[in-house]
């Protein structure tokens, strides 16, 4: 396409644009766009970094349209562009007019159209876009749902083209559906947005937060920063925050509206979250510790008696007297088991036959796990891992293991407890 047919496609479509109060709306297919914002912030920064445009649209008798009908128009590619076009240039004349500098714009893009991108670059609609708003392509984040990751080669090819752009890519409603990690490592999207059903459920229960928490180190480590979005409670934030995630979103901190906050806003949610945090988190830690303390004390015990010459049976009788302990086990320096388990009474070894195959540790090694490893880097203190799936049946344990020593011999004896979820 021309410059001059480039320019003339682009002012027609700035001619469905027009002033509505304070704000400018598009009317097109008999509709008129609005645009809503909903700020989104950075938990340590403790204000907005940006706002995610949100399209509200009305037909001709004033009656609300939802998002997706109103973009999917006639179901043609033609109408979907023209629709996803006339959003987008109402959402960024509309944040142009309010951001600060340092801010960025989240918008969302039709699959359609973003999957299109290479085919339709050359007709200069981004650029005018972007020349004609006075943004700097660095501040728009172009959000791509997770699951239009269809057709690799056109998303790749679209991903690149974002990227030459200039832009910033999210990919949003991760976790819902089929997500898994290897779009995550194909198209290294600089931020991540976890859907809500994940943030809802780690509120209420501890085993998906764990999960949640270690989905979001992956992120981290894949280098994406995490946002989670659809936050609506304090529990749900509590998940934000012990997971580590970098911005969030939702209806506990603002909803949808026409007009931006500022741009130092701090809502009274995020403010009290800090300091509940920090309270709701000592609580935890100490019912922890006072739970696990008998175990602590009583491996730390057996530890004493096994220096003394005892052996295992003495030493680990009054770790395995306690209610909930299964089994006691000591591994050598070079992390192999020395000898058999040692079982509760009440835990006996043929419980859940089915892990049979696993039941003879004997001569296993364990050096990849954390109650080995940071046992041996703290000789004398008791080391206590996280919740994890025993080898020994279908339910969680932790581990309490102290490493010590025999004259010159290094040794690390280990005490498995089973850990009830709670919540």
């Amino acid at each position: 396409m021309t410059d001059t047919a480039a320019e003339a496609g682009f002012s027609s479509l700035c001619d469905t644009v027009r002033r509505d109060g304070e704000a400018w709306v598009s009317q097109v297919g008999g509709l008129t766009l609005h645009s809503h914002f909903q700020p989104i912030y950075s938990l340590s920064h403790g204000r907005p970094v940006g706002h995610e445009a949100l399209l509200r649209a009305v037909d001709g008798q004033r009656m609300p349209l939802a998002p997706a009908h109103a973009l999917r128009g006639d179901g043609s590619l033609a109408d979907a562009l023209l629709r996803d076009r006339a959003s987008r240039l109402v959402h960024m004349l509309n944040f142009a007019e309010q951001a600060g500098p340092a801010h960025w714009l989240f918008c969302n893009m039709h699959p359609q159209v973003f999957l299109q991108g290479p085919r339709l670059d050359a007709d200069g609609f981004q650029a005018a876009l972007m020349a004609h708003s006075g943004l700097e392509p660095h501040r728009l984040v172009i959000e791509v749902l997770e699951d239009a990751v269809s057709d690799e080669d056109d998303f790749d090819a679209a991903v690149a083209l974002a990227r030459r752009r200039g832009c910033l890519l999210a990919l949003d409603d991760f976790g819902a559906g089929h997500s898994n990690f290897d779009r995550v490592w194909r198209i290294q999207p600089d931020i991540v947005k976890l859907d809500r059903s994940l943030v809802a459920r780690a509120a209420h229960d501890r085993r998906a937060r764990r999960v949640v928490t270690q989905m979001t180190s992956l992120l981290h480590q894949c280098g994406a920063l995490v946002l989670m979005e659809g936050v609506e409670t304090q529990d749900e934030a509590f998940v934000a925050l012990e997971a580590d995630a970098d911005f969030v979103q939702g209806f506990l901190f603002a909803k949808p509206q026409a007009r931006m906050v500022p741009a130092h806003h701090t809502p009274p949610a995020l403010q009290n979250l800090w300091d509940a945090f920090e309270s709701r988190w000592m609580d935890e830690h100490t019912a922890q510790r006072e739970h696990i303390g008998p175990y602590t004390n009583a491996i730390g015990y057996a530890s004493a008696l096994l220096s003394a010459g005892r052996s295992m049976e003495e030493s680990l009788a009054s770790f395995l007297a306690l209610p909930g302990a299964e089994v006691g086990y000591l591994l050598g320096a070079d992390a192999r088991q020395i000898g058999i388990n040692h079982w509760a009474a009440s835990r006996p070894q043929r419980e859940q036959p089915a892990f049979e195959p696993m039941r003879n540790t004997q001569g296993a090694r364990w050096a990849r796990r954390p109650y080995y490893r940071r046992a041996i880097e703290a000789v004398g203190r008791v080391q206590v891992t996280r919740p994890y799936r025993t080898l020994h049946g279908a339910h969680l344990c932790v581990t309490v293991s102290v490493a010590f020593r025999i004259g010159d011999e290094l040794n690390v004896v280990c005490g498995d407890v089973t850990w009830q979820e709670a919540g």
